[in-house]
């Protein structure tokens, strides 16, 4: 049986632990939480605590709730171990946000460690499809079907920026929500209210007022501007009352 691992990563309110165990040579391992920085060095502590003699490792990915470009990074060192070791690695079971960012980084949501099945490129135009196949299939046919992949690709592209932008937002918006808890013994939800209402208040973007926050917490670094100050004592006193 492996021990637990726990890595509270500094700044953030949530934490990755990976369990599991070792049964006829097979490591199933099971993390749990989020795929955000540091999920890398929380599985190679993992990983080398598996015995000598484990020739397979399975992931169970069903209790990871959110996932960044970490969690790229953790796939990778995943896979690179499995090369390195000649066994099979799979990590499969992914669900909600974490199984919508494979799809966007287009891996196979089923198990991105397999190399054998990518789903298309819909910009590829060397890729397999129907309407190419046939040569008697009509102008008109093939030219719907392609305005209706370039307008998918192009949601499809809006959302991949979208997700970007939150998630290179979410680590500084965490560590305001910790300092914020700190400064208010309060807990994560009354931080977040606090925030999302000073948001409001002063009409500036959350994430800004997040980096405000932020900025200002080691002494050296530039107060909040006036009105995000004004807005925070407000949304705290009616926050915490």
């Amino acid at each position: 049986m492996i021990s637990a691992v726990h890595t509270p990563l500094t700044g953030r309110l949530n934490t990755l632990v990976i369990s599991g165990r070792v049964e006829a040579g097979r490591a199933v391992l099971v993390p749990r939480g989020e795929l955000v920085q540091g999920c890398a060095d929380t599985l190679a502590r993992t990983l080398d605590d598996l015995p000598a003699d484990t020739g397979r490792v399975d992931l169970d990915m069903a209790q990871v709730v959110f996932m960044d470009t970490a969690g790229l990074q953790f796939l990778d060192l995943l896979d690179a171990y499995g090369h390195w070791r000649s066994i099979p690695v799979r990590a499969t079971r992914w669900s909600g946000q974490p199984r919508r960012i494979l799809e966007l980084a287009g891996l196979d949501t089923a198990d991105p460690l397999d190399r054998t099945a990518r789903p298309a490129d819909p910009a590829d135009p060397d890729a397999e499809s129907p309407e190419t196949e046939s040569p008697d299939t009509e102008a008109p046919a093939v030219s719907a079907v392609a305005m209706e992949r370039a307008e998918q690709l192009r949601l499809l592209r809006t959302e991949v920026e979208q997700l970007r932008r939150a998630i290179a937002s979410r680590p500084v918006i965490d560590q305001a929500r910790g300092i914020l808890m700190a400064t208010h013994t309060c807990s994560s939800d009354e931080a977040w209210n606090i925030l999302r209402q000073a948001s409001q208040l002063s009409n500036t973007k959350l994430h800004t007022v997040a980096a405000a926050v932020t900025a200002g917490v080691g002494g050296d670094g530039p107060p909040p501007p006036q009105e995000v100050r004004r807005a925070l004592r407000t949304a705290a006193s009616r926050t915490l009352r």
